[in-house]
């Protein structure tokens, strides 16, 4: 009986619209990202699956032929992804020209080292073709021998750009600084994640605000397959080994990728090749190798036949015959090539195997980006797929162990993966300040009362899959800088929120923590840091949209999921928790926003997810480590009472009734405090 608690469980309207191709053989998000093609800096923000190699063709082709650019450089992570450049006969789908490169210039397909490679690209560079395919460690390599100027006049594609940081460690992300400076390249870049795992930032805010963003949600994505209609999320707890409770998550009739745990992880057993033994025998009696695949063939108990690519085995020729039965592209659409794949390091990014449909993920995952690419495994569409699920297997914390403060932090961080792969998934919020001339926007359902002019309104428009919410007391962004934040960006102020240790720990377990210290302070001090050329009333701006995204969609699920059910979840039911939850209160406040702990809803699916000791000791573990204010925060806490002093005529008082009150008199006297004891040496 297999078992699994959803953290997140979204229903889509299946209209078709995102895989049916327009006349020149576009897909929704390819016409979208071809609109920009005039763009000399073109960033494309969308998820896995959803067609962005074919839409840099696009966008590439019609740069060489009308826009003066020389040659097209196509840079990807790693070798296996080069795949997905390979030649393309679009010009039989209606577009005007074929995507051609030349077998020499695809580098991933090259014997050898990267280094060893750099040759080659000076070679093209001297050559009449005009398309490369390389790694980032050969462009990196080529970048440092040649300089920046040897590229001018060429498009310089970069797919997966969350590799890239604007950290001085990061080699690639110092390069394409060097390319922006000089100016003479155009540049675009994709991403199927929406941030970087390890909360670094891709670019400067300078450089990012010369390019141009296409966004494709992965709302839209999924709202417009032909067959996927749900997708589930959920981590799972066990004690004692993963290997003897997998089968209570693991459906032996679900096409499932396995990442087994890294050897370094707590939930690692140390003997990879025995974890693997021990999943294949848990799973049925093993028959024997397929001698043409390599696949694992295991019978279940119900005679039915499994066959299992292993991809953990250190026999690399072992490895690469799976390896190269898994690509088989005459196998492509054949449901019944393979079952069950069991991986570690592989199967994650680019990897295309369209009929998964659940990921189970053993033990944490150190990235939130990691996460979303395992993810995206699961939600390709495919016919008769109408379920996929991304369950993590987590070891509950142990009291006896030393590791217990480690089992706590990655308990936090799979939630914090849970909460973020939500918001990434819901329809985009645009947010405006209610003003008395309010009007309807076009295109937009504000549901049976219709437009109320003397209310704040919920507007949804199901083709685009965004809300237009109003807010009484919302501060609008002045600058351009702020208002793209809160257009494109807000899902990466709230994986900062989220990925930051402290505000998760203490909104899930610190029963006397305030709200308002969670969605002011500490959410106004990440996005200071993160933005910090912006001025006051702009992060006031971006922390208000914020917070409210964040906290309309941990609502709506309560409102539409009162029991913590799954099946009346989905898409429908969380546009319904929003006008719900709009309709519960008078009119929808920032301040009333500001009460509400972002992440209750997070401790509820905690508290049916893990038992009850458990979840005692994690909160014991964090109380144990409660900090007093610090001085930062009780300037923050300063500045949020001089705002209360100018709205109600005088300054918070410690004796006041209202807690968040006591809390900012708390702030000024603690200022006070520190200024008397600097006077007094």
């Amino acid at each position: 009986m297999t078992h699994v608690v959803p953290s997140v469980s979204v229903s889509y309207a299946q209209n078709g619209s995102s895989t049916r191709p327009n006349e020149l053989g576009m897909r929704v998000m390819q016409e979208r990202a071809y609109e920009k093609r005039g763009e000399q800096y073109l960033l494309i923000k969308s998820p896995p699956a959803s067609g962005k190699s074919r839409a840099l063709m696009f966008v590439a082709l019609d740069k060489l032929h009308h826009q003066g650019v020389k040659k097209a450089i196509i840079v990807v992570p790693e070798k296996s992804i080069g795949s997905s450049f390979n030649n393309e006969p679009l010009s039989q789908l209606g577009f005007y020209w074929d995507w051609q490169v030349e077998p020499r210039w695809n580098l991933c397909n090259a014997p050898g080292e990267d280094g060893g490679k750099v040759n080659s690209v000076e070679a093209f560079l001297k050559s009449d073709d005009v398309i490369l395919v390389s790694t980032h460690a050969t462009f990196r390599f080529a970048v440092d021998k040649f300089g920046v100027e040897a590229f001018d006049g060429c498009l310089i594609a970069i797919d997966e750009f969350h590799h890239v940081s604007a950290s001085p460690d990061n080699k690639l992300g110092a390069h394409l600084a060097q390319f922006m400076a000089r100016d003479k390249v155009h540049i675009v870049a994709m991403t199927g994640s929406y941030f970087r795992g390890d909360a670094e930032a891709v670019m400067t805010p300078e450089d990012e605000s010369k390019f141009k963003t296409v966004t494709y949600t992965y709302y839209e994505q999924l709202n417009g397959y032909e067959y996927l209609k749900r997708l589930d999320i959920g981590y799972y707890f066990y004690t004692g080994s993963y290997a003897d409770e997998i089968l209570k998550v693991l459906n032996p009739h679900e096409k499932t990728i396995i990442h087994i745990p890294n050897v370094n992880s707590r939930e690692s057993t140390k003997d990879k090749i025995k974890e693997v033994e021990h999943i294949t025998h848990e799973l049925g009696e093993w028959l024997g190798v397929d001698p043409q695949t390599g696949f694992h063939l295991v019978k279940t108990l119900e005679g039915r036949v499994l066959r299992i690519a292993d991809l953990v085995d250190d026999d690399a020729a072992k490895r690469d015959k799976v390896s190269a039965a898994l690509k088989d592209v005459a196998q492509k659409n054949n449901r019944d090539h393979v079952d069950i794949i069991i991986a570690l390091g592989m199967a994650k990014e680019g990897f295309d195997w369209i009929w998964c449909e659940h990921a189970l993920t053993i033990g944490y995952r150190s990235s939130l980006t990691e996460i979303i690419q395992i993810i995206g495994r699961a939600t390709r569409d495919a016919e008769g797929k109408t379920h996929s699920r991304f369950t993590n297997l987590i070891a509950e914390p142990d009291a006896s162990e030393d590791t217990v403060t480690d089992a706590v932090n990655d308990t936090l961080k799979a939630i914090a993966a849970s909460l973020l792969m939500e918001q990434v998934l819901t329809p985009k919020f645009n947010f405006t300040s209610k003003r008395a001339d309010g009007r309807p926007v076009d295109g937009y359902d504000y549901g049976e009362t219709g437009y109320q002019p003397s209310k704040t309104n919920v507007g949804f428009n199901q083709e685009s899959g965004q809300f237009q919410i109003e807010i009484n007391g919302l501060v609008e962004p002045k600058s351009k800088e702020a208002s793209r934040i809160c257009q494109e960006d807000l899902n990466e102020v709230i994986a900062a929120f989220v990925q930051d240790k402290s505000a998760l720990e203490r909104g899930l377990f610190d029963a006397e923590v305030l709200p308002e210290e969670l969605t002011q302070v500490r959410l106004g001090k990440i996005i200071k840091d993160k933005y910090p050329n912006l001025d006051a009333e702009d992060w006031e701006a971006i922390r208000q949209q914020a917070v409210a995204a964040f906290v309309l969609t941990q609502q709506a699920k309560k409102m539409a999921n009162p029991n913590g059910g799954v099946e009346s979840s989905g898409n429908t039911a969380l546009i319904s928790g929003v006008r719900k939850f709009s309709m519960n209160v008078r009119d929808l406040e920032i301040d009333l926003i500001d009460r509400i702990n972002p992440f209750g809803e997070a401790y509820a699916i905690l508290a049916k997810a893990m038992n009850e000791d458990s979840l005692k000791q994690v909160a014991a573990v964090i109380a144990g480590k409660k900090v007093n204010l610090s001085l930062e925060e009780a300037r923050e806490l300063v500045k949020r009472a001089i705002s209360f002093k100018k709205e109600r005529g005088r300054l918070p008082e410690l004796t006041a009734a209202d807690p968040w009150e006591v809390k900012m008199a708390e702030g000024i006297a603690f200022l006070a405090r520190m200024k008397a004891e600097a006077a007094h040496g």
